[in-house]
Formats: structure tokens, C-alpha cells, sequence
């Protein structure tokens, strides 16, 4: 069982991490900014992520209703549903001198497994361990890890199935329940978001994971190449 005190932390963690990715500048490079028509005057440029929440507290998430008479699952810690839109180009490799492009990263291994929809959440947990076993690594190579933030209690149960702390390698610029989860946007979304990370950091290998609806788990292993 995960206590709405463990998720509401959980989920202050990733809005403090949001706000400060977003206020250092960090997100800048994976924005594109979208003019938005006015009535009058000048298109207003959208260049800035809308739900991380400076003003946060446990109080304040203290003080939500759970969707369900005896749960503890909330609005504040569970992931936003935003409009938005992502998008990365896939290169051979062999492609990549011929148009002139530079990788950020090469994909490593993936794998896509199932779950009881019950608990589609624990999804990562099955898809992980596969493509670590495809590719011959495990959790502890991995220098960053992107795990979509559908729910916290979701997040955390994973970590617990893995036995890995929240710590510092694990969503460090906020996730879903910060930045929002649109749906059919997130996957690439938030490999921009470990791919830009991974270079700032000069990490060398990433991983990215996802829950799915209907009982799914995804995971990709990126490795960046000096």
C-alpha cells in the first residue's frame, strides 16, 4: 500500500523539480513556441509549460479530495491531461553522414510487455526487465531514468517492485504529474526531455519507461555516444 502522504510528497518533489527546470531555462531547447492569435494587436507566443505549480505545498495537496470515497489518489497526485504535441525523427544510423544530422542518442534496446489491466501501472516493472535481459545491463548502468508520471502511486510502486530510491537520477526535471501527460504526446516528450538531460550531464546511458492503459509497460534503453 502507498500513503497519500508518500504521494503527495512525491508529487511536490515533482513540481519543485518542474519549476526549477523550467525557471533555470532548461526546457528552452525542447520547446517550439506557438503564436497564439489575438483579438487585437500582436499573436502572444506560447513558449511555456502551464501546469508546474510554484505555490504547491503539502498543505495545499493535503487539502484535495480524493477522486474515490476511500482512496488517496487526487488531482494533485495524479498527472494533468494538456493539449500538446511532441515529435523526434528515428535515423538509421548509416543515414545519419549522409544527411548531415548528429544523433543525440541511439536506441540501445526496447521491449513492450503486458500486465493484468488491473494493474496496468506495474507495467514498467515487466517491460524493464525484459529489454535489460535483451541487451545484457540492468538498472543500476543506467545514468538517468524517465518513468511517465501517470499517478504517484503508480510511479512508487514501481520503484518499490525495482527496490530503487526516488533519487536523483529518476525523472529530474518533474514528469506528468508536474508538466502535464497528453495523451499520444508523452512518449516523445519525455525522451526529449532524457535525451537534452543526458547531454547536459554527459551521461551515457538513459532509460525511458511508460505505463499504458489497458495493462501495457514500454521501455527503451538510449545510449549517447561521445
Amino acid at each position: 500500500e502507498v500513503s497519500r502522504a508518500e504521494q503527495d510528497e512525491y508529487s511536490l518533489r515533482s513540481h519543485q523539480r518542474a519549476v526549477a527546470a523550467s525557471e533555470s531555462g532548461k526546457f528552452a531547447a525542447e520547446i517550439v513556441p506557438v503564436p497564439i492569435p489575438q483579438r487585437r494587436g500582436d499573436p502572444v507566443p506560447f513558449d511555456k509549460d502551464e501546469g508546474p505549480r510554484s505555490d504547491t505545498s503539502m498543505e495545499v495537496l493535503g487539502r484535495l479530495r480524493p477522486v474515490m470515497a476511500d482512496g488517496t489518489v487526487t488531482a494533485g497526485n495524479a498527472s494533468s491531461q494538456n493539449d500538446a504535441a511532441s515529435v523526434c525523427l528515428v535515423v538509421a544510423a548509416d543515414k545519419l553522414e549522409e544527411l548531415g544530422l548528429t544523433a543525440m542518442g541511439y536506441l540501445r534496446g526496447w521491449a513492450v510487455t503486458g500486465c493484468h489491466p488491473a494493474y496496468m501501472g506495474i507495467g514498467p516493472v515487466s517491460a524493464v526487465s525484459k529489454v535489460m535481459g535483451k541487451i545484457g545491463m540492468s538498472l543500476t548502468d543506467m545514468d538517468l531514468i524517465e518513468l511517465n508520471e501517470a499517478f504517484a502511486a503508480q510511479v512508487l510502486s514501481v520503484l518499490r517492485e525495482w527496490k530503487l530510491p526516488n533519487d536523483d537520477k529518476l525523472n529530474v526535471n518533474g514528469s506528468g504529474i508536474s508538466l502535464g501527460h497528453p495523451i499520444a504526446a508523452t512518449g516523445a516528450r519525455i525522451l526529449t526531455t532524457l535525451l537534452h538531460e543526458m547531454e547536459r550531464t554527459d551521461a551515457q546511458f538513459g532509460l525511458e519507461t511508460m505505463c499504458v492503459g489497458g495493462g501495457q509497460g514500454v521501455a527503451a534503453v538510449f545510449e549517447r555516444k561521445a
